[in-house]
């Protein structure tokens, strides 16, 4: 049963849905028309909107560290009676789906939803539309009836790892031998990227081992680095391109593990400290900033109007077909390649990172080198 929160259609759906159990068809008519006095004399006396934030792990530091606390100021700021609720599902589908059936038995009146697994996750989806309750996949693109999408352009990120890839390998990017570190590939997001990546470097090297990570982890990197070392000998790979920058943090530490000097060129994505540390250090070639701000503020917009059972027209300007065949208003925005020369242009001047952050006592030289002190 929706809480005392929920307008709009949302609410109306979900007062339909209950008429239909709970009446009879005589006085069917009567339950809706009661259904959306209630939703007025919420508007006119200042309802108070709830809306859960789903995120999907503790993993990779982005979730807790940026889009936590960015969302919440982004809502409050679009809507300052509105009351946020979150859950972390700590890389686990069941602790989703229990946060999820959770938000939906209180009746809150949207999510935002960084699923664990698109498709195991797609129940879930479903009962909460069968709720009345409008679904915000947040990036990542979720299965089943979500009513809008925040995210960046997920093959355009693979595509600027792998230009940065090839760049880095000079000479070897014609025939040169590399890893793929891949995402999950229950993470549509990993797939975006693996196809945007696979559309610069296939014909142009050779991918002699692939993976694809589990729940994106570090540890599993590191295994599979070490493997690919063992399998492959160090001297014969020329490149790796790994998803995330945790994925990177892994290979990396397999690789000098295994005393493979130098190293050869690494990509990242999601612009982490320490991966911008690694970077100034030489040990990684790139990263993708994605600006959090933006992504926030679009994942905010959405979820605040779907709360108020608000049009997205003004706010979603692209589309999206999710797996089903069905077309989703979609923000979609643009990646930003980071490397030792652009840090200071782009995460620095956004304000995400300060230099003496990033230019740690170990790395005052490697800073100076960068012009980066």
């Amino acid at each position: 049963m929706l809480g005392a929160g929920a307008t709009g259609a949302g609410r109306m759906r979900a007062c339909a849905r209950r008429a239909v159990v709970a009446v009879t068809a005589v006085s069917m008519a009567a339950a809706l028309a009661a259904c959306g006095q209630d939703s007025g004399s919420d508007s006119a006396g200042g309802s108070r909107p709830k809306i859960g934030v789903l995120l999907p792990d503790s993993t990779t530091a982005r979730w807790e560290t940026r889009d936590r606390p960015q969302l919440d100021r982004e809502i409050k700021e679009l809507c300052a009676e509105c009351t946020v609720e979150h859950a972390n599902a700590k890389s686990e589908v069941a602790i989703q789906r229990a946060q999820m059936d959770s938000m939906i038995a209180e009746g809150v009146d949207a999510i935002l939803l960084v699923a664990v697994d698109a498709r195991s996750m797609r129940p879930s989806v479903v009962q909460a539309d069968q709720a009345g309750i409008p679904v915000i996949a947040y990036d990542r693109l979720a299965e089943g009836p979500i009513s809008g999408y925040a995210s960046f352009d997920g093959e355009e990120v693979g595509r600027l790892q792998g230009n940065a890839l090839l760049k880095a390998m000079g000479d070897k990017a014609s025939g040169g031998r590399i890893v793929m570190m891949n995402g999950d590939p229950t993470d549509p997001n990993a797939v975006s990227f693996k196809e945007g990546a696979l559309s610069v470097l296939d014909g142009k090297v050779e991918i002699s081992k692939a993976y694809d990570t589990r729940q994106w982890r570090t540890e599993a990197a590191h295994m599979n680095m070490s493997g690919a070392i063992s399998a492959l000998g160090a001297d014969n790979i020329d490149g790796v391109y790994a998803a995330n920058d945790g994925l990177a943090a892994g290979s990396i530490s397999a690789l000098k593990a295994n005393k493979v000097d130098p190293l050869p060129p690494v990509t990242g994505q999601d612009a982490e400290l320490s991966a911008l540390r690694r970077i100034v250090a030489g040990e990684q070639v790139m990263t993708v900033y994605k600006p959090f701000g933006p992504e926030a503020s679009a994942g905010a917009a959405l979820a605040v109007a779907a709360a108020r059972g608000e049009s997205f027209d003004r706010i979603a300007t692209d589309e999206v077909t999710t797996s089903a065949g069905e077309t989703v208003p979609a923000v979609l925005l643009s990646p930003v390649s980071v490397t030792v020369d652009t840090i200071e242009d782009t995460l620095v001047e956004d304000g995400v990172y300060t230099v003496p952050q990033i230019c740690t006592p170990q790395l005052h030289a490697a800073c100076a080198r960068a012009g980066l002190t």
